[in-house]
């Protein structure tokens, strides 16, 4: 059985196709097999006149038969349209949303910003003496993912994610390839650590299990780092690649999402 049941994806409107044919070849022979068989008995002349009706039952039957196989070729090929109107549908649905992304990564900040905020926040964290947090985001595409080119969409649905995940204070940026930098001002170290995993949830279900994978790291001040180009140093060095290799001593271990 599982040698009948190895269908592979490419094959499957072929497949499909073959399946109708032997369906219909089928009914033909059926159909044309009782014509024949029905035939001798039904034209017989002595046997004829006493049934008179037989002849209208046999072509009945015969037009029944034309029809049912008319009907089936018909929807056959009405299903094949609307299949195809479906696929064509899919595609143009999946395009649009890969614009939508790339247009709304293209929204979001990137380094030059990150670098001056970050700055701007630290600087009025010291001296105000609050705490100041950097939540890091790396994600991994799937390979499907990245042999459909749907990398872009997948990267702004995590975007999506993170942003209704955040407040209005807290600001979020993007590092090429694939990598967020958040800035959550005032955000203690127990605080922040809620946030990670709420931001991990919301991956997760974007990701929808198989679009990605993810790596979240949290850096605080003064928990971690003494300066704001430590954290910055941090940052840049994660978007270097979209996988988070490293952790700095005294950093607690980078929470992964998949």
């Amino acid at each position: 059985m599982r040698f009948f049941d190895s269908i592979d994806a490419a094959t499957l409107d072929r497949r499909d196709w073959q399946l109708w044919v032997l369906a219909l070849a089928v009914i033909l022979i059926l159909a044309s097999g009782m014509a024949l068989l029905m035939y001798p008995a039904v034209f017989n002349e002595p046997f004829a006149r006493g049934a008179p009706i037989l002849p209208k039952v046999f072509f009945a039957f015969c037009l029944l038969s034309a029809l049912l196989v008319g009907y089936l070729m018909d929807r056959h090929l009405v299903i094949r349209r609307l299949r195809s109107q479906l696929m064509e549908e899919q595609r143009r649905s999946a395009r649009m949303r890969e614009q939508a992304s790339a247009e709304l990564l293209e929204t979001l900040p990137g380094r030059e910003h990150f670098q001056d905020r970050l700055v701007m926040e630290f600087r009025r964290a010291a001296n105000t003496r609050q705490p100041l947090s950097l939540v890091i985001v790396g994600l991994r595409p799937s390979e499907a993912l990245v042999a459909t080119r749907g990398t872009a969409a997948a990267v702004g649905d995590a975007a999506k994610a993170l942003i209704r995940r955040l407040r209005r204070e807290d600001s979020i940026y993007l590092f090429p390839p694939a990598v967020f930098g958040i800035i959550l001002p005032g955000v203690e170290l127990p605080g922040a650590g809620r946030v990670v995993e709420r931001l991990q949830e919301g991956l997760a279900d974007a990701s929808g299990g198989d679009h990605f994978s993810f790596e979240v790291r949290m850096v605080n001040y003064p928990e971690h780092v003494k300066t704001a180009r430590e954290m910055e140093q941090i940052a840049l060095e994660s978007s270097k690649e979209t996988k988070i290799h490293s952790t700095p001593s005294g950093m607690p271990p980078a929470p992964v999402g998949t």
